[in-house]
C-alpha cells in the first residue's frame, strides 16, 4: 500500500477522486491528467492492487471509487509510528 501512495500521480489520483465526490470513471480520471492512457491505466491498476480504490465495471465503463476505510487505517498507522 505504500508503494503505491509513494508515487506522486497516484496520489493526485486519491486527491482528484475526494475532490469529485470519491468517484470517477476511468475516462473521467484519464481526462484531469496529462498522460498518456496507459500510464494513467497502469497507475490506476497500482491503487486497485493496493486496496485504495475499488473497480466497479458498468457495461463498457469502469468506475473507480476511493476505498475510505483502508485510506483511513493507512493514516492511523502512519501517525502512531510518529506518535509512538
Amino acid at each position: 500500500m505504500f508503494h503505491a501512495l509513494a508515487h506522486p500521480t497516484r496520489r493526485h489520483v486519491l486527491q482528484v477522486l475526494h475532490a469529485r465526490g470519491g468517484a470517477m470513471t476511468s475516462g473521467q480520471l484519464a481526462g484531469r491528467f496529462s498522460h498518456a492512457w496507459p500510464t494513467v491505466t497502469r497507475h490506476l491498476r497500482e491503487l486497485e492492487a493496493a486496496g485504495l480504490v475499488v473497480v466497479t465495471a458498468v457495461g463498457r465503463e469502469r468506475h473507480y471509487t476511493l476505498d475510505t476505510g483502508r485510506l483511513t487505517g493507512v493514516t492511523g498507522l502512519w501517525l502512531s509510528v510518529f506518535n509512538g
